[in-house]
């Protein structure tokens, strides 16, 4: 009794941590062979269900060219855009996919600056979704001008014509911000790919070695590499954090800086990097299920890591839902009365429905990330996860569509606009489009990171060991 009373805290800590069992993020025993032979079957025979997956997409991807070329050979009136309902649901899934970008960043440099290590079997295919996200926003920006070969004027190249963008266009802002991060986040993600593309050079035959040895630029893993590596790598993702929080920022601002009803407010910065980051956190989870199953990842994406995952995407869920209700009150609180009709308009005219289920699936739904029984379930978490970007993707609609529908001027009222099937097939085109770049990226590149796994496994197993030796000195 009198050693049990004596015992410090630090003691009781580490008797704690021995004799209270805890799930464990990744098996601390896996070989490191057997790391780099899982990744790399990956790439050679995954499951039936990938081809099933991109044979679908590309059909789905198809349909949606078709619908666009169409689209240019008639004009946008085939689209049912018109006055005032000129961006219809192509703005709405722009902002949608640069919502899903940010994930990538969250993964990958914060919780990298965080030294939070269980990021490090998931955060290469996040990376990879950041990259396809980017790319697929970028065509609404195109989709969008209606004259897809005058995109160039977006962009600020020198030129003999001394032709030049109009700075004061938030379309320039928007293209000046997604060229500069889909540039550094493909720098970022193929500059973290080098070591293990040097696994695949020495492991792979023909073309796929030449193709391999070129990509990774004569990695030899030798102690001045790493060196550099780590530093190099440590300054693209600080330099990457401010970069994902000002490229929503401006989409946000694009909308602040008008004077339409339910546009013109000063929290829609952080609201739009809140609803970024929150789409995005519920695509990992989506892509992880799916991974994990298509590719056979269950020892490397297992339910602990999942578990945090879902316990980070109800933290931001949360924090979008504050920031939502700010929004709802600073409007009805204030003294625009015109912001404030939009709003009731929204609440009660005909978009009603779609305004509910956003709030319903985005600030209700999330709550089921609450529960430890249903985190762990794969089922649920897939269809949760699906639901809580539907109701981001609603968000984004709900921002759009009622504000011109219900404007300054009576006249441009049009409360009976819906979008046709040219809009939706587009839309549907792009989740298309994703799906096939994502599922051709996991068979040519490995989607785990094999190095930063194994240093996982080693880090993990070495604390596991010193606690049992303290654990042992302390019970003798």
């Amino acid at each position: 009794m009198a050693d049990k009373m004596n015992m410090s805290h630090d003691d009781e800590v580490l008797v704690e941590r021995r004799f209270v069992r805890k799930d464990k993020d990744i098996n601390e025993d896996i070989a490191w062979a057997k790391i780099n032979k899982d990744v790399l079957k990956s790439m050679d025979r995954p499951r039936a269900a990938y081809w099933v997956i991109f044979a679908v997409s590309f059909l789905v991807f198809m349909v949606g060219v078709a619908c666009a070329y169409y689209q240019y050979e008639e004009g946008l009136g085939v689209a049912g855009l018109r006055n005032p309902q000129v961006w219809g649901l192509y703005i709405s899934t722009f902002i949608f996919w640069i919502g899903m970008s940010h994930s990538g960043t969250l993964l990958s440099a914060i919780l990298h600056l965080m030294h939070a290590d269980w990021r490090k079997p998931i955060y290469r295919f996040a990376e990879a979704m950041t990259t396809f996200s980017l790319m697929t926003a970028g065509l609404f920006v195109m989709i969008h001008l209606g004259r897809l070969w005058e995109f160039y004027y977006v962009i600020p190249y020198p030129n003999e014509r001394w032709t030049w963008p109009n700075f004061a266009s938030p379309l320039v802002w928007d293209g000046i911000a997604i060229s500069t991060y889909l540039t550094s986040s493909i720098v970022f993600l193929y500059f973290g790919m080098i070591p293990d593309l040097a696994i695949c050079r020495d492991r792979a035959t023909g073309f796929r070695k030449t193709f391999y040895r070129l990509l990774s630029l004569g990695w030899m893993g030798t102690d001045r590499q790493w060196a550099n590596f780590r530093v190099t790598y440590l300054t693209i993702a600080c330099f990457l954090i401010p970069l994902a929080v000002s490229v929503h920022s401006i989409v946000a601002t694009d909308f602040a800086v008008s004077i339409q009803p339910g546009w013109h407010v000063t929290s829609f910065p952080p609201y739009f990097v809140a609803g970024a980051l929150y789409s995005g956190c519920a695509a990992i989870i989506t892509l992880f299920i799916i991974l994990r199953y298509v590719f056979r990842f269950e020892e490397y994406m297992t339910k602990p890591i999942l578990d945090k995952i879902c316990k980070l995407t109800f933290a931001i869920a949360m924090v979008w839902t504050y920031l939502n209700l700010i929004e709802y009150a600073s409007v009805w609180y204030g003294d625009n009365e015109y912001a404030k009709e939009t709003l009731i308009y929204r609440a009660t005219g005909p978009y009603a429905p779609y305004w509910w289920a956003m709030n319903f699936l985005g600030s209700v739904v999330p709550l089921t990330l609450a529960f430890k029984s249903l985190r762990g379930h794969m089922t649920t978490m897939m269809m949760v996860s699906i639901l809580l970007n539907l109701g981001m993707w609603l968000e984004r609609f709900m921002i759009v569509t009622p504000t011109f529908s219900h404007g300054h001027h009576p006249w441009t009222w049009s409360d009976d606009w819906m979008p046709n099937w040219i809009q939706f097939a587009i839309v549907i085109g792009s989740f298309g489009w994703f799906n096939m770049l994502f599922m051709l990226f996991c068979k040519i590149f490995p989607t785990i990171s094999m190095y930063e796994v194994k240093e996982m496994v080693y880090h993990r197993s070495e604390a596991t060991r010193q606690t049992n030796k303290q654990a042992d000195q302390t019970a003798a």
